[in-house]
């Protein structure tokens, strides 16, 4: 066997966790071929130093109002991030032994170095994914580290990061600067007081820590523990909740306290993206039904599909952007999710329809200048088919971003190949980072703009583009698309 010119090591000699180091070169993610490599190098750099708009995230809002300082590396960087334990469950690690929080309180492992060993030892399982790419960002650029992951090195690598994250300038207010992040929005729901929204008002951040309304759970009359959130509902907007009637200006009262608190736009995760309204007095008598627990699974359907009709009239009147991200199975597995509650039952994407599923909403606000929806998908094969045709012909929509399982450097590369010949590029949103692994945004949004550029580049070598045309839609689709994607609508 040869010498192996990448670690320089024969085959009678073991590579030693002393032999490698963790490097994050400068030309990750960017083109093979060394012409398009260049240009896109080119166009990259115009775009590397941007601020970050974070429109769609999970980050708590207490998260910034409290301004602690983080537990420990597991804590931040493990146990909060589905990528990372789906991943290592999916190699047999059992979700206790990394920390994952039981329902009922359970022991599960609360060692902190125990998880971290388990995530180090486990490095090689994230090769080929975008989880690799994050926290090879993370590890690197955020933390210092320079040591390659592995039982060997997990111990210094979880000292480094615990002295790190332990300085006064970790905090993550501190980290809004230190990652430049202009405006990152949390994703609270509709029963939330916005507290935290209005602590972090008096402390200066109110315009940059914004609130996002998501009313599945009080959409929905099958989940676990609708009834008391009707009644909270009721309890946070001082408006009776007993009545549909009721619970529609309980919503609106919602609405405008999270507009107020700098709100720009709603979040529906719902299976279906059906917008079929129904009838007022039949919404009143299934709403009624519901409260009395009397509904079935496709009256739920319908009901959930009706009230995304009627939040496209709402939108219409307080200029909150909706965004749709349906086709998600939540909690695949009801053991996990019986033991360790929602997010962690593994969410399995299913094939999803748009066309005729958004028409009815499409038919009545579709050219309204008032309204504006932001779609996204995990079934990429409707980007080209459905999609980007959709958002090529009505101004109030847009594409969004590869999301959740497509925001991967090959998802991001699908996406532009297949929507944006139909779409253009001004139809789409901007990137949208999604995710609850704050460490991680930056991580994100570099790669999405390295892929970007990857693909203007080779527009620009087949004499498609000008460079200063690509350079230019570079920083639109990385700063200035997000702006004004979710910017609010005149009402």
């Amino acid at each position: 066997m040869s010498v192996s010119p990448l670690l320089g090591l024969g085959r009678d000699r073991a590579p030693r966790v002393d032999d490698r180091r963790l490097r994050l070169h400068p030309d990750r993610a960017l083109p093979v071929d060394e012409r398009q490599r260049a240009v896109a190098r080119e166009i990259y750099e115009q775009t590397a130093g941007l601020p970050l708009i974070c429109m769609h995230g999970h980050v708590e809002a207490e998260v910034f109002a409290s301004n602690e300082a983080f537990a420990d590396p597991a804590q931040l960087l493990v146990v909060p991030d589905h990528y990372v334990t789906r991943m290592l469950v999916s190699q047999g690690v059992a979700p206790g032994s990394l920390g994952v929080p039981r329902v009922d309180g359970g022991p599960v492992e609360t060692d902190s170095r125990a998880i971290w060993r388990t995530f180090c030892q486990n490095w090689k399982l994230f090769r080929g994914t975008p989880s690799r790419y994050w926290m090879e960002h993370e590890l690197v650029e955020v933390f210092g580290v320079d040591l390659v992951p592995s039982a060997e090195t997990a111990d210094p690598i979880y000292d480094r990061i615990a002295a790190r994250i332990a300085e006064p300038d970790f905090r993550p207010r501190q980290l809004l600067d230190r990652f430049s992040i202009e405006l990152i929005s949390t994703t609270d729901p509709a029963t939330s007081d916005l507290r935290q929204h209005s602590q972090l008002a008096r402390q200066g951040l109110g315009e940059r820590v914004i609130p996002t309304f998501r009313p599945d759970a009080v959409f929905h009359p099958d989940r676990p523990g609708w009834r008391a959130d009707i009644d909270k509902l009721a309890e946070v907007s001082g408006v009776d909740t007993s009545t549909y009637s009721g619970f529609l200006a309980a919503l609106r009262e919602r609405r405008q306290a999270f507009a107020a608190a700098g709100g720009l736009a709603t979040d529906h995760g719902h299976l279906s993206a059906d917008t079929t309204p129904m009838p007022t007095p039949a919404a009143a008598d299934l709403y009624f039904r519901a409260l009395a627990g009397g509904v079935s699974r496709g009256e739920v359907q319908a009901f959930a599909a009706h009230m995304l009709f009627v939040t496209a009239g709402m939108a219409c009147e307080d200029g909150l952007v909706m965004q749709i991200h349906p086709g998600v199975l939540r909690d695949h597995h009801k053991g996990v999710f019986d033991r360790h509650g929602q997010d962690k039952g593994f969410d399995i994407p299913v094939a999803t329809e748009f066309t005729r599923s958004l028409r009815p909403v499409l038919d009545r606000y579709g050219h309204d200048p008032r309204f504006r929806a932001i779609l996204f998908t995990v079934d990429e094969t409707v980007y080209s088919r459905e999609l980007a045709p959709l958002a090529g012909a009505y101004p109030s929509l847009r594409l969004g971003a590869p999301w959740w399982f497509l925001d991967s450097p090959e998802g991001m590369r699908r996406f532009r190949e297949s929507a944006t010949e139909t779409a253009g590029f001004y139809n789409t949103s901007g990137f949208v980072d999604d995710t609850r692994a704050f460490a991680s945004i930056p991580a994100r949004h570099d790669l999405f703009r390295r892929i970007d550029a990857s693909f203007l580049a080779r527009l620009v070598l087949e004499h498609r583009l000008s460079q200063d045309e690509a350079v230019e839609t570079a920083v639109d689709l990385a700063y200035n698309l997000p702006k004004i994607a979710y910017s609010r609508r005149s009402a």
